[in-house]
């Protein structure tokens, strides 16, 4: 049975003059229920993430400022909003989230998490709305538990994974592939293991090729698990993002991951990522394509 991380914290609202589409982590989940591809028994509510396991991808003095909640007003201007006891709590679910779907996917060949894709997050700062690292975290999690020996993190947002090469820069079992816009959030890179910068209105037939031509090139590291980063931004309706996917293009895209894993064996976590169109239909039905396409190919 495909197990989706979701909880009520999710969709917690920012404080006042920090607006930000929260309620997709409601609608998600409700749309899927309402389609029936989905079952109540389907979801999960993560609960929290022991501290030994944050300190996997953050470092102790940057995890004790966020838990002490005494995190420099200059560092939380650099992640986007004050930092408070709830909001931290979501972010530890979040991750929770992750970690535990890992396992989930382990068992059932793929697991998804409705939030997550907290890539901007590095070891030691928060950044672009992260504040701890979902995927990093579980790939560390994997890694010192045995259940995995090669990772691969696979992320298509439009946004460079900047926190997540950070991390992993001096770990020859993770991979990390970034496919992003290059004149895009964050402006200071970070280098991945493969980074592939993508110009301004980039569409579908530039980004699929340069996706097909990458997909292959991955195996050479041998990994035996995925994490894939599914930011819907990359929509020519996101006001963010600067590329010009269409919504076919955002699906074949997902397809074109997904069934990559599938046909080579590769259990795969899946974390939503942004999503920034002025229309909140358009990203939750971008994100509920992503979860229809990945338990097609993997029911």
């Amino acid at each position: 049975m495909v197990k989706i991380a979701w909880h009520p914290l999710y969709a917690h609202p920012l404080p006042e003059g920090h607006r930000f589409p929260m309620i997709k982590y409601e609608l998600i989940p409700g749309q899927l229920l309402h389609e029936g591809l989905i079952s109540a028994a389907n979801l999960f509510e993560p609960g929290l993430l022991e501290e030994e396991v944050v300190l996997y991808a953050h470092q102790k003095a940057y995890w004790e400022q966020l838990k002490s909640l005494s995190l420099p007003a200059r560092e939380q201007r650099r992640i986007g909003f004050p930092l408070t006891a709830q909001l931290l709590e979501r972010e530890i679910r979040i991750a929770k989230g992750t970690v535990d779907g890992s396992g989930y996917a382990l068992q059932y060949g793929i697991a998804f998490n409705v939030a997550g894709g907290t890539h901007h997050a590095g070891s030691n700062w928060g950044e672009g709305f992260c504040l701890l690292n979902d995927q990093a975290i579980a790939a560390n999690y994997l890694l010192n538990n045995g259940l995995a020996k090669h990772i691969l993190i696979i992320d298509l947002d439009v946004h460079q994974g900047n926190g997540t090469a950070e991390i992993f820069e001096n770990e020859p079992r993770v991979f990390t592939f970034s496919m992003h816009g290059d004149k895009n959030f964050p402006f200071r890179k970070e280098k991945s293991d493969l980074d592939i910068a993508l110009g301004d209105g980039t569409g579908d037939a530039e980004f699929l090729s340069k996706l097909k031509e990458s997909l292959p090139l991955l195996l050479a590291h041998r990994p035996d698990f995925v994490f894939y980063l599914s930011g819907v931004d990359v929509l020519a309706s996101d006001k963010l993002g600067k590329l010009a996917l269409s919504k076919e293009g955002c699906r074949e895209r997902d397809r074109m991951v997904l069934q990559f894993c599938k046909d080579h064996h590769l259990p795969v976590q899946v974390s939503m990522g942004g999503g920034y169109s002025p229309a909140i239909k358009d990203i939750v039905d971008a994100h509920c394509s992503t979860f229809k396409i990945g338990l097609d190919i993997f029911e």
